[in-house]
């Protein structure tokens, strides 16, 4: 049962995240990229100061992390959990409302494609190669929120040179179920989920767009993909 305390703490974090002009600035790191204040307050369209105020609530309240540079202080999601709430959020709105602030001459379907959703893979492409890889029973449900690596899984991330084993060391969830904002459908989250976007962009199967949470994939990576999981993207 929730008591006051905690539907006050949660109306508190409710407000936090959904103040317009703090709204705007948690989307926009929703990439994983780090920014400055000067550059949330412009994407924003407040003034420094206000920026600065609404920043300084945000890292209080352990949603945003802030790391000095230099003269400059860079401001990032404080961790995955932070993103898991911000897409989730974006599944109530309807598809066809919902815009990006991508610049010109970038267009909506693009980030729907294919893009990062904090540090894993997102869009149709994410979810493709999740639903692929449910098939192949690389990985199964297990739960409500996660995944789970079978054995035959447990190699197919091996011949990548990815080990599940040291994966699951890590203090974050291993193989999570993120539903995606644009398809409506869960693609893998978690160290598992950022392991293998990282190992294809390595491989450069996957390449990001510069300022833009968009990622193209590759004519090799079309290849790869259809070789391992039978894609044709």
């Amino acid at each position: 049962m929730v008591n006051g305390k905690s539907s006050g703490q949660f109306s508190t974090m409710a407000l936090l995240i959904g103040e317009p002009a703090r709204a705007i600035m948690l989307w926009k790191l929703l990439g994983g990229k780090a920014f400055t204040a000067t550059e949330l307050a412009i994407s924003a369209d407040i003034s420094a100061q206000s920026a600065s105020m609404h920043l300084t609530k945000l890292v209080k309240a352990n949603l945003l992390s802030v790391v000095s540079q230099g003269r400059h202080k860079y401001y990032h999601l404080s961790g995955p959990e932070v993103a898991y709430v911000l897409e989730s959020i974006a599944n109530l709105v309807p598809a066809d409302k919902l815009v990006t602030d991508e610049p010109e001459p970038i267009n909506q379907n693009d980030i729907k494609y294919c893009r990062t959703c904090y540090d894993h893979l997102a869009g149709r492409v994410g979810v493709a190669v999740t639903n692929r890889l449910v098939e192949k029973k690389i990985i199964v449900g297990h739960g409500k929120h996660n995944y789970e690596v079978t054995p035959k899984g447990i190699k197919w991330f091996a011949d990548l040179n990815i080990s599940t084993h040291d994966l699951m060391k890590q203090r974050r969830a291993f193989a999570r179920k993120c539903l995606d904002w644009s398809e409506r459908r869960y693609h893998i989250s978690g160290s598992l989920g950022a392991a293998l976007l990282d190992k294809m962009i390595k491989m450069k199967w996957m390449s990001r767009q510069k300022s833009s949470r968009i990622v193209l994939v590759t004519s090799t990576g079309q290849t790869k993909l259809y070789d391992l999981l039978g894609l044709n993207l």
